[in-house]
């Protein structure tokens, strides 16, 4: 601490992020990254990019990226809004949409960023417990509140909502924006973005790091009825006017466009997601229903904390949160089978000494 800080900076709860290590042929499991290389056509941009044309800004409305979303998601570019990472857009929908005299509402065992961001920006927030089995129960959300934030699928429990039980959800509280996190959608969730025509309340925030393979470039998006975005661009105009650089627009709008490549990547990873779930069962865990490209697990003898340091041991790292409720939780990322044959092997090797 220091006499130089502002006092907010003392009470802040800074999200932690998993380790990126320095050390050789590690088999990284811990950050939910996709576990193959992005769009061929999206590299090739990034080459073609990379020139004389680097001394210019960027196009500070990334309109080109904005239009080949909308296009996608059948939508206008005016209903799409870009930042650097769904990090950066959710700071600003914070800033932008959820501080109201009513307390925000997300559930206990979530994105960690929610609870530092409230912080952040001061905005009252009420985490709503889940349920016994680590779901969500929306009717939990049937309460008095300025706006909702809830990720579907959850992370890190992997599990997902109904596109009915959101649409109710919109419908009960038609005067609270309602924000749905969907970096995970991809692996086998039910998107919201057919709600947004007809609820003006709805925002949903999607990410180019997991499906897409571009963790390393920074691009985040979100998607609503016009007055909603415009309170997003008002803010970040307020904020920084370039948020994405010229290489990861020219990067993210290939990625989009190559739907055969994202294809082929996303059944992969959820086929390697349900037989790493089975042979987890089979060595004694408690395996969450996962939607996501991870899987949170737990083992009935063993502790999270040990067995994360006794993977680590062997060149393997994977997720544990020292939190109440889930402390006893791996979240495991799913990495190619490869990968997956060595966590299990290790898993075994554990389990017999």
């Amino acid at each position: 601490m220091s006499r130089y800080w502002s006092p907010i900076v003392s009470k802040l709860r800074p999200y932690v992020a998993g380790e990126q290590p320095r050390i050789p042929n590690m088999v990284k499991l811990n950050t939910n990254e996709s576990p193959y290389g992005p769009s061929p056509k999206a590299l090739e941009a990034i080459r073609e990019a990379a020139d004389d044309r680097l001394r210019l800004y960027p196009d500070p409305s990334a309109m080109e990226l904005r239009e080949t979303i909308a296009a996608h998601f059948g939508l206008t570019a005016e209903e799409v809004f870009v930042g650097n990472g769904s990090d950066e857009v959710l700071a600003h929908v914070f800033q932008a949409l959820l501080k109201h005299e009513r307390p925000l509402l997300y559930p206990d065992v979530t994105y960690a960023f929610y609870s530092t961001y409230s912080l952040l920006y001061g905005v009252e927030a009420i985490e709503v417990p889940v349920d016994d089995g680590f779901r969500i129960r929306l009717e939990d959300y049937d309460r008095p509140c300025g706006a909702i934030i809830i990720p579907n699928p959850n992370a890190p429990t992997g599990i997902g909502l109904p596109l009915a039980g959101i649409e109710a959800l919109l419908a009960a509280h038609p005067d609270a924006v309602v924000v749905i996190d969907e970096a995970y959608v991809d692996f086998g969730g039910e998107s919201a973005i057919p709600l947004i025509s007809t609820h003006p309340n709805l925002l949903v925030i999607q990410t180019l790091s997991k499906s897409r393979s571009l963790a390393g470039l920074r691009i985040g998006f979100a998607l609503g009825q016009r007055p909603l975005i415009e309170a997003l661009e008002r803010v970040k105009d307020s904020f920084n006017s370039y948020p994405l650089d010229r290489l990861a627009q020219l990067a993210a709008t290939a990625a989009i466009k190559d739907e055969a490549w994202f294809e082929t990547c996303r059944r992969k990873i959820i086929a390697s997601r349900e037989s790493l779930g089975s042979e987890l069962e089979a060595l004694g865990f408690e395996v969450l229903p996962s939607q996501a490209n991870f899987v949170f697990a737990r083992h009935e003898s063993r502790s999270g904390a040990a067995l994360q340091a006794a993977l680590r041991e062997r060149g393997i790292l994977v997720r544990h949160f020292a939190k109440p409720r889930i402390s006893d939780f791996l979240r495991i990322s799913i990495g190619t089978d490869e990968e997956c044959a060595r966590l299990v092997s290790a898993l075994e090797e554990i389990f017999a000494a």
